[in-house]
C-alpha cells in the first residue's frame, strides 16, 4: 500500500515500521508520511496499537523494524531535548504526581524552550496564559490542578502541548473526558495548528470527528494490517465496517457525510 503523503516535506515518516509487543506485530511495515499543514487521524478497535504507534512516532519505544525520521532525520539522531522543540505527545491519560497550580503545570510545556538553571520568563508565562484561553481555562491559573475535574485536567494537558509549541504534535485520544463542545473545540484547536504550518496526528473513537477535521487517516486492525490515505479515499463505510467488525453506513447531513452503525 503507498505512504499516506501530503505535498510539503514530512515532519514525521515512517520507513517499513513494526510496531509490537511481546511476540505480537501490532502494526506491520507501516509506511507513513505525515507533512507540515496535515492532520491525520488514527482509528482503530481497543487494543490494535493506536496508542503505542504515537509512542512510536515519539521515541519512547524503539520499533521492532524499519526506519523512523522526524523532520528528515533519524529518530535516533536527536538529543531527548531537541526532540521536544521538535514534537509534543499528549498521553491518553496524564497525572500529576506534585502539587501546582493550573499555570505551573501548563509551563512544563515551556521547559524544553528554557535554558538550564533558568527561569520561565514573561514571555513562557505569556504564552502558557495563551493556551490556557485557547482551551477556555482563562482565569484559572491559580487554581489547584487536583481541583479540577476530569475534562478540564484533559483540556489543561492540551494547553502544555499548546504551549510547548511544538512542529509535531502527537495526541492520544485528546477528546478523552470532553463534552461534546469541548470535543469540537480542541480539535478545532488543533486543525488551527495545522493550518498554520505544524503536523499533526491524532488518535480518535470517532469517525465523524475525523472526517470533519483530518486530511488523511490511518486505519489499523487487529492483525498488523492498516490503510491510510485521504479521509475521501478511506474513511468509507466499507473500511469502517470491516475495521470495527460491524456495519456502518453513511448519509449527508448538513452538507457533511456522516457514519452511523446500522
Amino acid at each position: 500500500m503507498p505512504p499516506c503523503e501530503g505535498t510539503a516535506p514530512p515532519l514525521l515518516e515512517c520507513r517499513r515500521i513494526d510496531i509490537r509487543i511481546e511476540s505480537r506485530i501490532l502494526v506491520r511495515g507501516l509506511d507513513l508520511q505525515v507533512s507540515s499543514g496535515s492532520l491525520l487521524a488514527v482509528l482503530g478497535p481497543n487494543g490494535c496499537g493506536k496508542s503505542l504507534s504515537l509512542h512510536t512516532f515519539a521515541g519512547l519505544r524503539v520499533a521492532h523494524a524499519g526506519e523512523l525520521l522526524i523532520a528528515g532525520r533519524p529518530i535516533t539522531a536527536w538529543t531527548r531535548r531537541a526532540l521536544a522543540r521538535q514534537l509534543a505527545l499528549l498521553p491518553q491519560n496524564v497525572e500529576d504526581p506534585f502539587p501546582a497550580n493550573v499555570l505551573e503545570t501548563v509551563l512544563l510545556g515551556r521547559h524544553p524552550h528554557i535554558a538550564r538553571w533558568q527561569w520561565e520568563s514573561a514571555a513562557d508565562i505569556a504564552i502558557a496564559s495563551k493556551a490556557l484561553a485557547a482551551v477556555g481555562l482563562a482565569g484559572y491559573e491559580e487554581r489547584d490542578v487536583f481541583t479540577l475535574s476530569g475534562g478540564e485536567r484533559r483540556r489543561a494537558a492540551l494547553a502544555a502541548v499548546l504551549a510547548q509549541a511544538p512542529h509535531l504534535f502527537l495526541l492520544d485520544e485528546p477528546t478523552n473526558q470532553l463534552d461534546p463542545n469541548h470535543q469540537l473545540e480542541a480539535l478545532q484547536l488543533l486543525r488551527e495548528r495545522a493550518d498554520s504550518g505544524a503536523a499533526v496526528v491524532v488518535t480518535l473513537h470517532d469517525p465523524n470527528l475525523a472526517a470533519r477535521f483530518a486530511d488523511h487517516v490511518l486505519l489499523i486492525g487487529k492483525d498488523g494490517d492498516w490503510r491510510c490515505g485521504s479521509v475521501a479515499e478511506i474513511l468509507t463505510a466499507q473500511h469502517l465496517s470491516q475495521l470495527y467488525d460491524t456495519r456502518f453506513e453513511t448519509a449527508e447531513l448538513g452538507g457533511r457525510r456522516v457514519f452511523f452503525q446500522a
